[in-house]
């Protein structure tokens, strides 16, 4: 294929993938805690077909990776009791299958154990323990201090657990606004307990996504994929004259 038409491809493949990285986006942009994310690009270089003269190398379209914006979204009132928010930096840690996953959605709830879960049922892990916490369902007040101590009837039961990563860039996403570490070879990026967090109860962090933001860049990325394949179809179009061209010779 010529080498003008696999530069436009691999353009097109990296925009279609920038495009659905921003839909996503914005179809959780009222998600509890999303960080918005954006696709990361580079030049790929590749050298062309043997050539007595022009450029030996050629700069191709990458995605190599994506990038997230880590940064703290708005803290919402909710008023319930379990709602939990984090102010500043650190994640909330659950369990699922045995395995931590880490979050900033806040959205607590008892199961019918008392365990403290999050709103799928994932149990919610202590600071210190990193065990489950367990709470009296029957508890006539439940109070979760800026710490992250639940109180119930004056006696603590727990404390909800804010953990930190030192290498953001490690954290691999898994769904439900949940992530791992996966680079913890050595153990030292295993997450830590944070040593002064602040939470608030009765609020949840809304999404960092910005919707006026993403639907300018929406656009800009439809204009960048036209002007691409208008560029491929008048490098198609030079082709097809230059072989009628030599057809005629």
């Amino acid at each position: 294929m010529d080498n003008t038409l696999m530069i436009g491809l691999s353009r097109q493949m990296a925009l279609r993938q920038a495009m659905d990285v921003v839909a996503n986006n914005i179809a959780n942009a009222n998600t509890a805690g999303f960080k918005v994310e954006s696709l990361l690009i580079d030049n790929e270089t590749a050298p062309t077909a043997q050539q007595d003269d022009g450029p030996t190398n050629l700069q191709f379209v990458e995605a190599w990776g994506m990038g997230r914006d880590f940064r703290q979204g708005e803290l919402n009132v909710t008023g319930r009791p379990l709602d939990v928010g984090i102010e500043g930096q650190g994640f909330f840690a659950v369990t699922v299958n045995g395995a931590e996953q880490y979050t900033r959605d806040g959205r607590f709830r008892l199961d019918q154990t008392g365990q403290l879960t999050a709103h799928d049922g994932a149990p919610v892990l202590d600071a210190a323990s990193r065990a489950p916490i367990m709470l009296n369902p029957s508890a006539q007040a439940t109070t979760i201090t800026d710490n992250g101590t639940v109180m119930q009837d004056g006696v603590a039961m727990g404390t909800i657990g804010v953990f930190e990563v030192a290498n953001l860039a490690g954290l691999s996403k898994q769904g439900n606004g949940r992530y791992v570490q996966t680079d913890n070879s050595d153990g030292r990026n295993e997450p830590q307990a944070a040593l002064s967090p602040v939470m608030h109860q009765g609020f949840v962090e809304a999404s960092n996504v910005q919707p006026i933001i993403e639907m300018t860049d929406m656009m800009t990325i439809m204009r960048s994929y036209q002007s691409v394949s208008k560029f491929i179809e008048q490098a198609e179009d030079i082709s097809r004259r230059a072989v009628e061209r030599l057809g005629q010779v």
